[in-house]
């Protein structure tokens, strides 16, 4: 999966799930835009449907720590390495 593919689809997502439309790409999310635990709950399964598999405890507990989209493509982005998509 490609970077800017990624990108887009996470993009997609804020704008559609959290109608966060434009998100910047280094803004802390929870500070900018409120996005809580919640959120990254409902986000965790978009990622999962994305990515067309389940995320173990070790990849959830390591998906809390990000802030910013391009945290999340970096997170998504070695994901899709790691199960060679």
């Amino acid at each position: 999966m490609q970077r800017d593919t990624i990108e887009k689809e996470i993009i997609r997502i804020f704008a559609e799930l959290f109608e966060i439309e434009n998100p910047g790409l280094d803004e802390n999310l929870a500070e900018v835009y409120e996005f809580d635990s919640i959120d990254a709950i409902e986000l965790l399964k978009e990622l999962e449907t994305l990515i067309g598999a389940e995320l173990t405890r070790a990849e959830q507990k390591a998906a809390m720590e990000i802030r910013t989209i391009n945290q999340i493509v970096d997170y998504v982005e070695n994901l899709a390495r790691k199960r060679n998509m």
